[in-house]
């Protein structure tokens, strides 16, 4: 018999609303949210136990593959001295892919003088006053509150066949919390433009370029080629923007009921601002209520009813990883993201957009924007799939991606 009715899972929703309440803000705006969450698990709820739920929890975190794929680790500098985190999956002269996971090769990140047979066994040749190529890059940048993680199901298809960086954006995964924030600046999108300008500046110095990006990754992307057209100009030979936006963030509804959205964005950035000045009060909410949350996770990630509860929960594991106080210090920087004057820098490039039909944080008519700004990009609407839609549909997302690699000569044709 389970230990949950549904009008338990309300009564969760309702204390939720009073909690902020008696913060001293309009929890109406976030009962919405709470109750349109607790409808969505409310069915599970009645029929599994909570600690069954929690079992089998546990053991698709200890079953699931996601998020193990490592490489070569590296740390790159940013301008306010804020250390970002990356790794390189690197191809050997054997075909193998160095990383740091046991797989074959061992190898140092570019940059770091070391000869890139080092660790193969084999001595390569060199005429004296040649220099190779710098190999084609492709540096992937994640979402809001995610992490390098997130491309879990891309690495993993493109490890031994094209070298990549993978990095954490400040704040998230294992790089550095921001230091401006720490000293109370507000991070902003031209902030990670200049990041990723960090990371490849230290990650992939020389040689051709390709970026994607997810979310605010695409986002980022968008900052660098503002800050830095002339990098777009001199090395970039493709870009794919997936589930991401130019601006105009401030208008998207949630999928919420007009009255509930306008009260979610009065409400919202004052809630977040004082959730994280009580992290450790409010992280200890989140795992009291970690069913509340998985259905928020659930809904405002994935598009189809049937998606593998292993790539559900890695999910959810991303979320939950990123500190209150980041979700926080982030929020505002995307009411405040425009960056369509900078897309014209990538006319003449080879670019995939591509986005789930069923998005709503990033809806795919702001990648139709995208789109119209760069009329000779390939866009891609993908039916059936949210807002995490590299997971939710890997192989689509993987085979646009492989198609543009093998359009630039970066992978061979025929490549699967």
């Amino acid at each position: 018999m389970s230990e949950t009715s549904a009008e338990d899972v309300v009564a969760t929703a309702a204390v939720a609303a009073a909690g902020w309440r008696r913060a001293g803000f309009a929890g109406a705006a976030i009962g919405v949210l709470a109750a349109g969450a607790a409808a969505g698990v409310a069915v599970e709820r009645l029929t599994v136990g909570r600690g069954m739920r929690k079992k089998a929890r546990l053991a698709l975190d200890a079953s699931g593959p996601y998020g193990s794929l490592r490489g070569l680790p590296g740390r790159a500098v940013a301008d306010d001295g804020t250390e970002l985190y990356y790794e390189v999956d690197e191809i050997e002269p054997d075909g193998g892919t160095s990383r740091a996971d046991g797989g074959p090769g061992v190898s140092t990140p570019a940059g770091s003088g070391a000869s890139a047979s080092a660790g193969s066994g084999t001595r390569r040749r060199r005429l004296f006053g040649s220099k190779d190529p710098a190999p084609l890059t492709v540096v992937f940048s994640h979402g809001y509150c995610l992490g390098q993680d997130s491309w879990h199901f891309q690495r993993a298809a493109l490890r031994g066949l094209v070298r990549t960086v993978h990095w954490d954006q400040r704040s998230h995964g294992r790089s550095e919390r921001g230091r401006a924030q720490g000293e109370g600046v507000p991070v902003g999108i031209d902030q990670l433009g200049r990041d990723l300008k960090a990371v490849i500046d230290a990650a992939a110095p020389e040689g051709p370029l390709v970026l994607v990006g997810h979310s605010m990754g695409g986002m980022t992307m968008m900052a660098l080629a503002d800050r830095y057209p002339e990098l777009i100009r001199d090395r970039v030979a493709a870009v794919a923007f997936v589930g991401t936006s130019s601006g105009k963030l401030g208008e998207v509804n949630f999928g919420l009921p007009v009255a509930g959205v306008n009260a979610v964005r009065r409400v919202l950035p004052g809630v977040l601002r004082a959730l994280g000045s009580q992290a450790e009060l409010v992280e200890r909410g989140r795992r009291a209520t970690a069913d509340l949350f998985a259905g928020l996770i659930k809904r405002y990630s994935f598009g189809s009813r049937d998606v593998d509860p292993a790539v559900a929960r890695f999910a959810e594991r991303l979320i939950e990883s990123t500190p209150i106080d980041v979700v926080a210090e982030f929020y505002p920087a995307f009411t405040e993201h425009d960056k369509s004057g900078a897309l014209p820098a990538f006319r003449g490039l080879p670019v995939l957009i591509l986005a789930g039909d069923k998005d709503l944080v990033t809806p795919s008519s702001h990648s139709e924007a995208i789109a119209d700004e760069l009329p000779d990009a390939e866009l891609v609407i993908v039916p059936d799939a949210g807002h995490l839609v590299m997971l939710e549909h890997p192989e689509t997302v993987t085979d646009r991606l492989a198609d543009l690699l093998v359009r630039i000569g970066a992978v061979p044709a025929g490549t699967r």
